[in-house]
């Protein structure tokens, strides 16, 4: 992506960025996958929301290996948890198979997330007419 650059515009940067991660082989997301790192809870999180959210990251892994992934976006902070518990919950009757792929579908929202934070964040950039 990075010899690609600039990009005329923001639309075009996440465009290419679905297309990186759709050339992704499954040793790319496999090796994406180990460098995420299970979330927790809110600090004010109750104990038992604490509990429960590392229970569940524990089941998650052990039967798939990696930590559990989401795209929170869309969803107000204090859904967060109820959404995380939800989706490794209904997640964990997956085959591997179809995890995986869930997974890097994940990824990308991730990835994309990520990348419109960072534009947000610098100055200048991302902007209309502006190249990014």
């Amino acid at each position: 992506m990075a010899a690609h650059r600039p990009y005329p515009d923001l639309g075009a940067l996440l465009a290419a960025c679905d297309e990186a991660a759709y050339d992704l082989t499954p040793a790319d997301v496999h090796e994406a996958l180990a460098l995420e790192s299970a979330a927790g809870p809110a600090p004010d999180a109750p104990p038992a929301a604490r509990t429960a959210l590392a229970a569940a990251h524990a089941a998650y892994e052990s039967r798939f290996g990696h930590a559990f992934v989401i795209c929170l976006d869309g969803h107000r902070p204090d859904e967060y948890l109820d959404q995380v518990l939800a989706g490794i919950r209904r997640r964990l009757a997956h085959e591997p198979d179809e995890e995986r792929s869930v997974a890097a579908d994940e990824l990308r929202a991730l990835a994309r997330s990520r990348v419109v934070r960072a534009l947000a964040s610098a100055p200048g950039k991302g902007r209309p007419g502006r190249p990014v």
